[in-house]
């Protein structure tokens, strides 16, 4: 294993450490319990929006707290989900009197623990919603999961959550338009090659040189088969058709499509295959009409890309596109 760390045990605050420092008139970063909170925080007379799990996803969760989008992120230890007492202290931190709304990855360790801490949040007297995200459609269960997993979809929900928390929205308006993004979001992903976790010093699962895991988990769960590597066109229009076909999307549905790097991708193949998928949404019809392209929710140095689409109307692509100001996305500001 060839990796710039000094010490497993250490990677997670360590990094933290410098995200803090890169971006210190954004966020402020805590230790013990690990969190990334904005730097403004708690904000007076609006809602909070708060995420978090585990770490070795960068740039989520902690890349996305700023103005526009996230109050606070709770990262857990790689691959490992965040600790109730620890997602309770950043609700703590960051929500007033307007609430707060926690959004949680579709992982069983994440829902068990987000959903303890909102309990102990209520004890205190804050009002904290919880939603759930669930838009990978590779599998119904997983190893880790009851239902489908949480994956890329994550990204435009913290996005337009935290847009609308910002113009003002009510928790009970926020947590609604929350739901309608689960609602009309899907995401899969592939793996060209395994991630290695630093505790573990090995790869997380074993694939050969010929072979493509498709619908891949971001902590390297099992996808729906395995297929011999095929040029990009083939690979994408099969990805296309199983997030389209879900859905479904159709002709004349107008969307945003993200296209995601799952940390060890370039952007050369990354741009490669976003335009073949967005030439593929075209002859169906559907109008793509926002676009993420990068690397936002990683899998460490895992070779891969996943896509999202997102159904837009007139309000998502307006909360899409207001301003934003964190250390991996901003714009508008």
């Amino acid at each position: 294993m060839k990796k710039i760390i000094n010490d497993p045990a250490t990677v997670v605050a360590e990094s933290l450490r410098g995200l803090a420092l890169a971006h210190a008139d954004l966020v402020r970063v805590q230790d013990d319990p690990a969190l990334v909170v904005r730097a403004d925080a708690p904000v007076a007379g609006r809602v909070a929006v708060v995420s978090g799990g585990g770490s070795g996803h960068e740039p989520l969760h902690g890349g996305f707290v700023g103005p526009g989008m996230l109050d606070a992120a709770v990262p857990g230890p790689v691959f490992t989900s965040p600790t109730p007492d620890a997602v309770q202290a950043a609700l703590s931190a960051v929500t007033g009197a307007a609430g707060a709304l926690l959004i949680v990855k579709n992982y069983t360790g994440d829902v068990l623990n987000f959903e303890t801490a909102a309990e102990l949040a209520a004890a205190e007297d804050l009002d904290v919603r919880s939603v759930v995200i669930d838009d990978d459609v590779a599998v119904k269960d997983s190893t880790f999961t009851a239902g489908r997993r949480g994956v890329g979809g994550t990204v435009l929900l913290e996005k337009i959550t935290g847009a609308a928390a910002a113009r003002g929205d009510s928790l009970d308006a926020v947590e609604a338009l929350a739901r309608k993004v689960v609602g009309q979001v899907r995401s899969i992903g592939v793996a060209l090659t395994a991630p290695t976790v630093p505790h573990a010093g090995e790869p997380s699962f074993d694939l050969s040189p010929d072979e493509i895991e498709f619908g891949i988990g971001i902590h390297g769960e099992p996808g729906r088969e395995r297929i011999p590597a095929e040029p990009a066109d083939a690979l994408v229009a099969r990805m296309v058709e199983a997030v389209v076909s879900d859905l479904p999307f159709a002709s004349g549905d107008r969307v945003l499509l993200f296209t995601n790097s799952m940390g060890g991708t370039p952007a050369l193949e990354l741009y490669l295959a976003h335009g073949i998928a967005e030439r593929l949404l075209a002859e169906r019809g559907i109008v793509v009409e926002r676009r993420l392209v990068g690397p936002y929710v990683t899998s460490l140095e895992m070779q891969g890309i996943s896509l999202t689409l997102l159904k837009l109307d007139d309000e998502l692509t307006q909360l899409w596109d207001a301003p934003v100001r964190t250390p991996a996305l901003r714009w508008g500001i």
